[in-house]
């Protein structure tokens, strides 16, 4: 079934992020001349230059962006509420502030226009759990189609799609940033934690205040003794004892195998990519949007 007969009567709902991808995903359908909304939802925890950044190049751009939060109004909130942090096998902070806000956004939306179809911006060059996406698929969550139209997409393509429309990135991007969404989500790359350290110095006191903040862990045979309860589950001791945040922050900045510290970073800033170099702000440390 082509995309046009999918797309037959029904409204498109763009998710945007704030990220490059979903930015050439709302600039591709203009240019394939779907009118489409565009809906942001808000975690309450991204850098500051990301919110500016979404308010203001992008929708001037774009056209209008509606903002939806989940019932706590962001992640500091719901981590409150749930007395835990986020984790792999639980993992709350996309359902609760990404998936519950945008299904109730495209709820809406099919009370207003009747079928209505969630686009993405989704590539499968970004994981091996994303290459094995279709391009349609069913969603329970949203009663509704989702497309994901960039599937294919190298981030050359994105980066051709934002020159032709003249749409600088995020900023974060020039600073070397590999993904804008949550500052940081809980599966952040050891590169990842190192730069929003020296960006966000701030988000790493709030990451230490909910840790300190937060109820222990129960005993276990393994643990007899309470665990603290740590913003990043993938960095443990050889004992299987979680990190603080601190010493997270610490072992980021060391080389490979985390013994020696860098010197000198050895990858290359990100606005080489997109040839903007000394061509672009870049980002202010971040401020509370709590």
């Amino acid at each position: 079934m082509s995309d046009e007969v999918r797309l037959a009567g029904r409204r498109v709902v763009a998710s945007i992020s704030g990220g490059k991808d979903s930015a050439a995903l709302s600039l591709w359908l203009t240019e394939q001349g779907i009118e489409h909304d565009r809906v942001f939802a808000d975690t309450g925890w991204e850098h500051s230059a990301t919110y500016e950044y979404l308010r203001g190049p992008l929708t001037a751009k774009l056209g209008p962006i509606a903002e939806v939060k989940g019932r706590d109004g962001g992640m500091v909130p719901l981590i409150q509420r749930k007395k835990l942090f986020p984790s792999r096998l639980i993992r709350f902070c996309t359902e609760e502030l990404k998936v519950m806000p945008l299904a109730e956004y495209v709820r809406q939306r099919q009370d207003q226009y009747g079928e209505v179809v969630n686009a993405v911006g989704i590539r499968a060059a970004e994981s091996e759990a994303r290459a094995k996406l279709t391009e349609w698929e069913w969603s329970d969550a949203f009663d509704c189609y989702v497309w994901r139209p960039l599937l294919a997409w190298t981030e050359q393509d994105v980066i051709d799609i934002h020159r032709r429309h003249g749409l600088a990135p995020n900023p974060l991007y020039l600073r070397g940033a590999t993904r804008v969404g949550c500052w940081p989500c809980i599966f952040a790359r050891k590169a990842e934690i190192k730069l929003v350290a020296e960006l966000s110095p701030e988000r790493i006191d709030a990451i230490r205040e909910l840790e300190l903040s937060l109820p222990p862990m129960a005993p276990t045979d393994e643990h007899p003794a309470p665990l603290p309860r740590t913003y990043f589950h993938g960095k443990t001791t050889r004992e299987g004892m979680p990190h603080p945040i601190d010493e997270v922050v610490e072992w980021s900045r060391t080389a490979r195998g985390g013994k020696q510290f860098l010197l000198l970073d050895t990858e290359p800033p990100g606005c080489i990519r997109w040839g903007l170099c000394e061509s672009h702000p870049t980002p202010k440390k971040a401020e509370s949007h709590e």
